[in-house]
């Protein structure tokens, strides 16, 4: 007698009855085909284009009134948004989103750079051929460097040749850091099939960013520096392009065979996810979340009661950062599923506890998981004048989310060379800087003021109205004797929540910066620019399921308790497809990230000696004359 298949799980009879409703509202009506010239036209335009399952979406009208902010809208214009809107939208958003439907299209859609990332389109009737971003292949062998280029290398290129040639049963020559116009495609086609062979075969631990300079290094880039003049932007355009070449060589082509692929083993794992009920809530888990934090509180206030300051603020600073994890699930819906529900419970804990927003964190997050790593669109790396985790911040680049130009002026010169040395010391003061951010959001009227979430930020600033009241009067002013003792309180407090800030930064600064263009696919960027940590199940609580990024990044709204049991599945997933899943423990992860701030702030040095090298040759010069 054959068994009956099991239950599906809630989560996927939600999907599934939210998914059939949608059909029955939409199988009235028939929606043309739009061909991709009309669509360009629309966007040149100015019309917010998506396509999202094979339709076109015309969401204008919904832009200011995303509850997530309108920068993720305006970087996926002119792109396929199906993942990224199943990733971070509940069943019931995207069944709201049938009303901007205005057309289909035929077969497979060739994304266009948005024009907030800089694309380019015709308007109506205008003749010639499509604008195309240059492809990374391209940019990674755009000019001939001579073999001084080398000089700026850092250990993108030795790393890449080390595990070249562990991983190879027979000799290869490594790959070079000199970007030759010589080399054919079949060659590099070669070097990326021998990268892809590697990362099946391989563990889920994978080298995936820049690892720590070398002495060697350091001296050849001095020596190389001091050989001549050189323009300091062509050094800088030389490590782009390594990086680009190293990324090609390490992950699956971009070829539309090859990213469907990927896209396809991506979406059947999320079923499988679904099917074995991953993305149900465990309420039992955040009861015992519920106690700690009652604990911690309570911890702080008997403390408090005591006078005995410096415990009183410990446990309320491991209480704000033990906290911030749940906040973090909410902000994804990843509690109850429902959006005013979890919305309420992250504001009550990120507002009314924490002195946080809710409503930032949402408008910077959800950009943050579309274009992760990319230093002109990601706000979550944009951390100047303090830190730079490339040398494409040296540019004065112009930040598409803060709508700003980022200066490598002096002070940004003085902190990045002392960079990897400040890291933790900075961490340690992070949250001011989200004080910063929550009220530059909230009062200068960055919400959306009409739509599901109009009063979300009226419910945000009673919050904080709250939060300054209990802790700035309640605790800081009443309860505590002296301004030095409060001082004292106020910093431990406050420096007792750094680990947070270096478990959200250890997932992201040591992986790539490195822009493949609008053809890489969802899943292969998500894990290319992000990494998890590898920690014991005891430990879980501590690190509240922000050492499960990678796996966060391609299915957000699973609850961070089910994260470690969707691991596997993500490991075969990676393994199936050829992309390397970054996994490190804390320490060696930490290392990892002061390597690419040592790396960075060389890189610094360099483009520093070049420029002097310059202005001392050109000042000889008119001596001369």
């Amino acid at each position: 007698m054959a068994s009956k298949p099991p239950p599906p799980s809630r989560a996927a009879a939600e999907d599934t009855a939210t998914a059939q409703q949608s059909t029955v509202k939409t199988a009235e009506r028939t929606y043309p085909f739009i061909s991709r010239r009309e669509i360009e036209a629309l966007i040149s335009e100015g019309r917010h284009i998506i396509i999202v399952d094979q339709y076109v979406l015309k969401v204008d009208a919904w832009v200011k009134y995303h509850p997530g902010g309108d920068k993720a809208i305006k970087h996926m214009i002119g792109r396929d948004a199906t993942d990224e809107v199943n990733g971070l939208h509940s069943p019931e958003a995207r069944a709201q989103m049938n009303r901007y439907r205005v057309g289909r299209i035929p077969g497979r859609w060739k994304n266009f750079l948005p024009p907030i990332q800089g694309g380019k389109f015709r308007p109506r009737g205008e003749e010639g051929e499509e604008w195309e971003e240059e492809s990374p292949e391209i940019r990674a062998r755009a000019a001939n460097y001579d073999e001084d280029t080398s000089f700026g290398s850092s250990s993108f290129a030795s790393q890449a040749a080390s595990t070249e040639s562990e991983s190879s049963r027979t000799p290869s020559p490594a790959p070079s850091p000199v970007f030759d116009d010589g080399e054919s495609a079949p060659e590099l086609n070669q070097l990326r099939a021998r990268s892809n062979a590697r990362s099946k075969s391989a563990v889920s631990r994978s080298d995936s960013f820049t690892s720590i300079s070398s002495i060697e290094d350091e001296k050849a880039s001095a020596k190389g520096a001091d050989d001549g003049p050189r323009d300091g932007m062509a050094h800088l355009d030389a490590l782009t392009r390594q990086e680009i070449r190293l990324d090609l060589d390490k992950y699956p082509p971009l070829d539309e065979g090859t990213q469907d692929t990927v896209i396809r083993k991506y979406r059947e794992l999320n079923e499988r996810i679904k099917a074995e009920g991953l993305y149900d809530c465990n309420y039992v888990a955040y009861a015992i979340e519920g106690f700690r934090y009652t604990l911690l509180f309570c911890g702080c206030l008997l403390f408090l009661k005591w006078g005995w300051y410096v415990p009183s603020a410990f446990c309320l600073g491991s209480f704000w950062h033990q906290l911030v994890f749940t906040a973090h699930d909410a902000g994804h819906m990843g509690i109850t599923h429902h959006f005013h529900v979890d919305t309420v419970i992250g504001i009550i804990i990120a507002d009314f506890i924490g002195g946080l927003s809710l409503g930032w964190w949402k408008r910077n997050h959800n950009v943050h998981h579309i274009i992760t790593n990319s230093p002109e669109h990601d706000p979550d790396i944009e951390h100047l004048p303090f830190f730079a985790i490339s040398h494409r911040f040296f540019t004065n680049l112009r930040s598409t989310y803060y709508d700003r130009v980022m200066e490598y002026d002096i002070f940004a010169k003085f902190f990045v060379s002392l960079q990897h040395y400040l890291y933790y010391i900075v961490m340690m003061f992070a949250r001011l800087n989200l004080y910063r951010l929550s009220w530059e959001y909230l009062l200068k009227g960055q919400a959306p003021k009409h739509g599901p979430a109009w009063w979300h930020r009226h419910l945000e600033l009673v919050g904080q109205v709250f939060f300054w009241y209990w802790f700035g009067y309640g605790i800081m002013y009443k309860a505590i004797d002296g301004n030095w003792n409060r001082f004292v309180f106020f910093m431990i407090s406050h420096a007792v929540t750094s680990p947070l800030h270096v478990q959200i930064t250890l997932s992201h600064f040591a992986m790539s910066t490195s822009d493949l263009g609008p053809h890489e696919s969802f899943p292969q960027r998500m894990l290319r620019t992000t990494m998890d940590v590898d920690c014991p199940e005891w430990l879980d609580f501590f690190h509240g399921g922000l050492q499960f990024q990678a796996i966060h990044h391609l299915y957000p709204r699973i609850p961070r308790h089910n994260l470690r049991k969707t691991q596997k599945l993500v490991q075969d997933f990676c393994n199936d497809v050829g992309i390397p899943y970054a996994l490190y423990g804390f320490v060696e992860g930490n290392k990892h990230v002061i390597g690419r701030l040592a790396d960075v702030a060389r890189q610094a040095a360099i483009l520093r000696k070049c420029q002097q090298t310059i202005v001392d040759g050109s000042i000889g010069h008119s001596h001369a004359h």
